[in-house]
């Protein structure tokens, strides 16, 4: 509701996280609380937020236990916030957190609130696991019963089966395939190699490391449990190494997704700090960024487009309201579900009959220049938490663009369901 009609520009602060660390590795007795009350904390202490009330702090999880229904509040409780500040859980896949981000933002351009915070957080380690359906039944019909004897009849159904627990999968439930199955059938699309695939993975490994040594990372990663950098970084890879590895999605001769150019199973979360610039200035805090646009879209995966293609929408639809080309950017961080998918989602965008035929534009939107996209490493290097993914992009690209002093950078989160989040940011 904009009661005055103006609306106010969006500060991005900054943004701070823990390292990512592969499922199983670091944080194996970790829960998602505890990685986000951790993580939230760090933020409170760097920018010297200890028992101050926020207008809201939105995050959330995408693999996350039933106890955690107020996962937002309870994270906030114990961040060192005054406790009147409130907390909210979402969810929109790994789009999760530059969600929130959005959600966030735009609570400060309609003058709701002056600050808060979003972000997100996810463990494979400490997934939920749950006993099946049938089972389920069996305890609900006997909790019902009235009498001794109602409350027993359920247990004569009770079989060995009902002890085989349900782990949390991937796979889309209208397709029954995996998002690297799905990944599989964009890439043969879209004509993505296996050599193409390969080097942009080696490319991500590269530059995380370069940015972990030159000390990039120093004020954006605080150190948890023992783990100080993310222990997927794989400073020894080469092409080599990444052309031995075996196919995991299509086994076939014609499969080209490995392990080495996807992302793996992470734990992990992050948060950013967004206000108004009236705010900043009244606490004395430094504008990394302004967060400018932003778009979200969906596809139909089902039966036509790809499962992880909705970017190529979004990111062109968010080109039209800002007015921009797509080579007006500076930086560009494209979330690396799998190699496949950030290459396909490219030649989408470089295709004329993709741009005239699904985006319904008259000329291709081009092509971006290499050097400029994720320069400090991406998601096949640095893991992808689900929910705490968008979070990272939006902090990294918030200190790329303070570091430069000027400029643009254009950010794309694919996700499950077949929906994309994107935004663009501007140097303050």
């Amino acid at each position: 509701m904009l009661h005055d009609g103006k609306a106010k520009r969006v500060a991005v602060i900054g943004g701070l996280r823990i390292p990512f660390c592969r499922a199983h590795t670091d944080y194996v007795k970790c829960s998602n609380q505890d990685m986000m009350t951790a993580t939230l904390a760090a933020l409170v202490k760097k920018y010297d937020l200890k028992g101050q009330v926020l207008g809201d702090v939105a995050l959330g999880a995408v693999i996350k236990h039933s106890k955690d229904w107020n996962l937002a509040r309870e994270s906030v409780i114990g961040s060192g916030l005054s406790l009147r500040t409130p907390g909210v859980d979402l969810q929109r896949a790994c789009g999760t957190s530059i969600e929130a981000c959005i959600q966030i933002a735009n609570k400060i351009a309609l003058g709701q609130i002056e600050a808060g915070i979003a972000g997100g957080t996810d463990s494979i380690s400490d997934a939920p696991i749950v006993y099946p359906d049938d089972y389920r039944a069996i305890l609900m019909d006997s909790f019902r019963a009235r009498t001794f004897g109602d409350r027993i009849k359920p247990w004569f159904r009770l079989r060995p089966k009902h002890f085989k627990p349900k782990l949390p999968g991937v796979v889309e439930p209208r397709t029954k395939l995996s998002m690297g199955e799905s990944t599989e059938l964009t890439a043969k699309e879209f004509g993505v190699s296996r050599e193409q695939q390969d080097e942009l993975a080696l490319a991500s490994h590269l530059k995380a490391a370069a940015a972990y040594d030159a000390g990039f990372y120093k004020d954006l990663v605080v150190p948890f449990r023992g783990a100080s950098e993310d222990n997927n970084i794989r400073r020894d890879t080469t092409i080599e190494k990444l052309a031995k590895l075996k196919p995991v999605f299509d086994r076939s001769e014609h499969g080209t997704m490995t392990a080495g150019n996807s992302t793996p199973l992470t734990d992990g979360a992050a948060a950013v700090l967004l206000a108004s610039e009236e705010w900043a200035q009244k606490k004395n805090l430094p504008v990394s960024a302004w967060l400018t646009f932003c778009k979200v879209s969906a596809v139909n995966f089902i039966n036509g487009d790809g499962l992880l293609m909705a970017p190529a929408f979004a990111v062109s639809d968010m080109l039209k309201d800002a007015n921009l080309r797509l080579q007006d950017f500076d930086f560009y961080e494209i979330h690396e579900a799998f190699a496949a998918q950030t290459i396909a989602t490219m030649k989408a965008w470089q295709s004329p009959e993709f741009c005239r035929d699904r985006l319904g534009r008259n000329e291709p939107l081009g092509a971006i220049d290499l050097e400029r996209l994720n320069v400090k490493g991406g998601s096949i290097a640095m893991g992808h938490p689900f929910a705490a993914t968008g979070a990272r992009v939006v902090g990294t690209m918030a200190k790329l663009l303070q570091e430069k002093g000027s400029g643009r950078g254009l950010m794309s989160v694919c996700t499950a369901g077949g929906m994309g989040v994107t935004a663009i940011m501007e140097a303050a």
